[in-house]
Parts: structure tokens; sequence; C-alpha cells
């Protein structure tokens, strides 16, 4: 896999992008959005959303979306995005993606296991 740089998107375009019907571009727009939206809030409501969708790609971009707003933001609605990561472990096509995110999140917000 090769590294590659997503710039910011506005919120305009990042809700065009999730309402596209397209996987890889609800999934660069969710990360995207993680990535430069200050409003940590709206993002992991977008990112709630969309873990529970068909496409295995875009649930998997959720997750790790989850899991970066950790690290930039040093917060999130724990009581909201741990109960819906543990049930993606579960997800015999993303859940690695959803534990990698519970990782970061539990070492980003110092929560114990």
């Amino acid at each position: 896999m090769q590294y590659e740089e997503l710039p910011p998107i506005s919120r305009e375009e990042g809700e065009a992008a999730l309402e596209s019907g397209d996987p890889k571009t609800i999934s660069e727009a969710i990360i995207r959005l993680a990535l430069h939206d200050p409003d940590w809030r709206w993002v992991e409501d977008r990112c709630l959303s969309l873990l529970n969708h068909t496409s295995a790609e875009i649930r998997g971009a959720s997750s790790a979306s989850l899991g970066r707003l950790a690290r930039i933001h040093g917060t999130l609605s724990i009581d909201r995005v741990l109960p819906a990561l543990e049930r993606l472990r579960n997800d015999p096509e993303v859940g690695g993606r959803a534990e990698d995110a519970l990782d970061d999140i539990r070492a980003f917000l110092h929560l114990r296991n």
C-alpha cells in the first residue's frame, strides 16, 4: 500500500461525497473529514452512521476515522463509539480495522482495556 496525502475537504464537498453512493469516494471523504474538519462531533456522527454501511470499504474507513479523531482531538463520545466498534469487531471483513481503531482510541484517550 502506498501512502497518499489526503488534502482538506470542505464541509459541503464532504457532504456531497458522503451522499455520492460510491464506496471509494465516501471512504476517502470520511477520512479527509476526520483528518481536517475541526468539528470532531460532526465527523464522529458521520462515522458512526457509516459503520453499518453495506460496503466493507466504507465500514473500514469509518472505523479508522474514529481512531484518527481520537488521535487528533484527544476526545470522543466514548459511550457511543466504543460499543459501536466493539460490535464491528465481529465483522469478518473489517473486524481488524475496528480492533485497530479501538487500540488507537484507548491509547490516545488513555483508557484501560
